[in-house]
């Protein structure tokens, strides 16, 4: 069964939610005061306050490329892409060549659309003899928008070699899967994903869409219940019901 328009759509915003959230590499190793760059994790009011925050020490230093990093990613969770993009673009002329800027900016690059400029900002910082594993998952995410899913998963699989215990790539490989319908090859992947580095409440509503997408509507809300509010958990559970209804699944659902 070819899958519906809007479990695409769903699967491709899941998916740029995590490609917002990647560590970047060196920014992980070195986490000081300014911490996780993982912003789209947080909830509405604390990703308002920490952008506030973010926007204020930038301001005042608008050449710290740790702090540029941290900002931009904070914009991109609160869907400001196109103001990180900007923020990038004048911090990567303060430092050229900088591998880490260059992968920021091709996030805010994907998360905007732009997937064809973004592959080509990744193109000439992944080095064939020592691949970064955040910009195959870049990378990955993009050719996923297109519906290159094949491409996509040969580059994900690349990056589960160099990185083999981070949730992102196990995350990544199985929104991937969701989006052409293999929902079974979503779920093991999802499944991984909660057992490695770097699982969080995204991780685990991934697996409860993925889960409720296959009718186990119990299993589904048992999964969301464990993250969300009880009036968020019927939200989630109502928009799973509509994704079905439009796929025409109903023969596969678990009455519940």
């Amino acid at each position: 069964m070819l899958p519906s328009n809007r479990l695409v759509q769903s699967c491709r915003v899941l998916l740029l939610a995590g490609v917002a959230a990647l560590a970047l590499g060196a920014c992980a190793s070195n986490r000081g005061q300014l911490g996780s760059t993982d912003y789209a994790g947080l909830s509405a009011s604390d990703r308002q306050q920490t952008l506030a925050e973010l926007t204020a020490r930038y301001k005042s230093n608008p050449r710290d490329r740790n702090l540029v990093i941290h900002y931009t990613a904070a914009l991109r969770a609160a869907g400001q892409s196109e103001q990180a993009a900007a923020a990038l673009e004048q911090a990567m002329s303060a430092y050229p060549g900088d591998a880490e800027l260059a992968i920021a900016y091709a996030k805010a690059l994907t998360a905007m659309g732009r997937f064809d400029q973004s592959i080509g900002v990744l193109d000439r910082v992944i080095r064939p003899d020592a691949p970064d594993w955040n910009a195959l998952l870049v990378k990955g995410a993009a050719l996923d928008q297109m519906g290159r899913h094949a491409e996509a998963r040969a580059l994900y699989q690349q990056a589960a070699l160099i990185a083999p215990a981070e949730a992102s790539v196990e995350t990544n490989l199985g929104l991937s899967y969701a989006m052409t319908s293999d929902l079974a090859s979503a779920e093991q992947h999802l499944r991984r994903a909660l057992q490695m580095r770097g699982a969080n409440t995204r991780t685990r509503q991934n697996l409860a869409l993925v889960v409720g997408l296959q009718g186990r509507f119990s299993e589904s809300r048992a999964l969301y219940s464990a993250e969300l509010p009880p009036e968020q958990v019927e939200a989630n559970m109502a928009y799973v019901r509509a994704l079905l209804t439009q796929q025409n699944r109903w023969d596969l659902i678990e009455k519940s």
